[in-house]
């Protein structure tokens, strides 16, 4: 489904940058007391510290927000897709 890279800072170290694929999209998800109902399942490592950077396309476009890993699970991470951050983003400049 397309190779792509997560953006972060996880445990501090500033700068990184991790290799994927997409390994499932609209994957609904309930973690906690939380739900997601379209979420991007990748294989590239989001760590603590990778939550809200970027999960960028091979053209450098963001197609969406690290958002978690699933624990003790190997390779398994989801990021919300952009197309639900952008009215968020929009709502959130407007305000400010």
């Amino acid at each position: 489904m397309g190779d792509l890279v997560a953006i972060g800072n996880p445990l501090g170290l500033n700068h990184t940058v991790t290799l994927g694929v997409i390994s499932g999209k609209d994957r609904p998800l309930s973690m906690a007391d939380r739900f997601f109902s379209r979420v991007i399942q990748t294989d590239a490592a989001i760590n603590p510290g990778n939550s809200g950077g970027p999960l960028l396309n091979i053209f450098g476009q963001a197609i969406g927000i690290n958002t978690l890993v699933v624990y003790p699970s190997q390779s398994i991470s989801f990021a919300i897709p952009i197309d639900e951050i952008k009215p968020l983003i929009r709502s959130y400049i407007e305000k400010t």
